[in-house]
């Protein structure tokens, strides 16, 4: 399924039904006076978040949205079916901003939440709500009010308890892959993964949700790469683990980069709890790695995990940390 996180859509909710001025006709009365019904309300439009969907993409090309009009009063005192309400199905995790995509409206954070965006018109007054002891025979109705009609963004930052963060190629999809079901593209060049990739985590009767985030680069944070756009989806994250490629020359270096993207981001993502994961581990000598770790302790006074996804040991290992963080 493709993924979009980003959608400008058209929403109109109904009108609703005008009244009837309509008069009783019966056989021997001659004078039945009104029997004008009311109009029917015009159907709203009405935002549901669902935990199974994880992308906008159903909004990429259908993007005018109306629900049904009121109907119209009849004779007999009949009033007009309402119309139907329009609900729109979006994931746990979108935004409804206004067509300015600056003024949030609703913000969906649970499962089955909704919330009505768009009002349906009233329905209109059928003439028998006009009948006085001056006027018997009134001829007045009204017609329905308009449905409310505007432009709206949806923005979706996905929610999990847990977002990888590194440079391009550093091994986050095959952690992900490794800890979970997800299968994310894999290969061994930068950028293969594009698109935030969700995975779910079991270890010891405890479940993580954990998000793989697109390769940073340098200037993410001012849209080099589509940074801008990736960095949102970890706004919610509860923990970031901070993935490096034990094989590059400068750790030190690698991990300043990731933390002034995300510093410059702002959101208080750089004040995010952090677990350091030094991956590929297999790819190098007991002393290549020694001599590695010597100087990243020396310059970054941080705890850190080494690591392979390739070593299940180290898949368990990994989980039994990340639960222990996240519960």
């Amino acid at each position: 399924m493709k993924f979009l996180d980003q959608a400008k859509i058209y929403i109109k909710a109904g009108n609703g039904g005008s009244g009837s001025a309509s008069f009783r006709r019966e056989k021997f009365i001659e004078y039945g006076g009104p029997d004008g019904g009311d109009g029917g309300n015009g159907g709203s439009v009405i935002f549901e978040s669902e935990r199974n969907l994880n992308t906008l993409i159903d909004y990429r090309y259908a993007q005018h949205f109306k629900a049904e009009n009121g109907c119209s009063g009849s004779k007999k005192n009949k009033t007009g079916a309402n119309g139907k309400d329009l609900i729109l199905k979006i994931p746990v995790g979108t935004q409804i901003y206004e067509e300015d995509n600056n003024s949030l409206i609703y913000d969906f954070t649970k499962n089955k939440e909704k919330y009505l965006v768009a009002s349906g018109g009233k329905g209109g007054l059928g003439n028998v709500r006009f009948k006085s002891s001056t006027n018997r025979a009134p001829r007045k109705k009204t017609n329905g009010k308009v449905g409310e009609e505007f432009w709206v963004w949806l923005q979706l930052k996905i929610i999990a308890d847990i977002g990888i963060v590194g440079l391009p190629n550093a091994g986050k999809s095959s952690i992900l892959a490794a800890l979970t079901r997800a299968k994310p593209k894999i290969a061994n060049y930068p950028f293969t993964t594009i698109n935030p990739n969700l995975g779910v985590a079991y270890y010891k009767n405890n479940e993580i949700t954990i998000a793989d985030i697109p390769g940073i680069v340098e200037g993410a944070h001012k849209g080099v790469g589509l940074g801008d756009k990736f960095l949102r989806h970890i706004e919610r994250c509860k923990i970031l683990i901070h993935l490096l490629d034990l094989t590059e020359k400068n750790l030190v270096d690698n991990y300043k980069k990731i933390k002034k993207e995300l510093s410059s981001y702002g959101k208080n993502l750089s004040k995010k709890k952090e677990i350091i994961f030094l991956n590929k581990s297999d790819l190098l000598k007991k002393d290549e790695i020694d001599s590695k770790l010597k100087i990243f302790k020396k310059k970054i006074n941080k705890k850190f995990e080494i690591i392979s996804v390739f070593s299940q040991k180290d898949i368990q290992r990994i989980k039994g940390i990340l639960v222990k963080n996240a519960h």
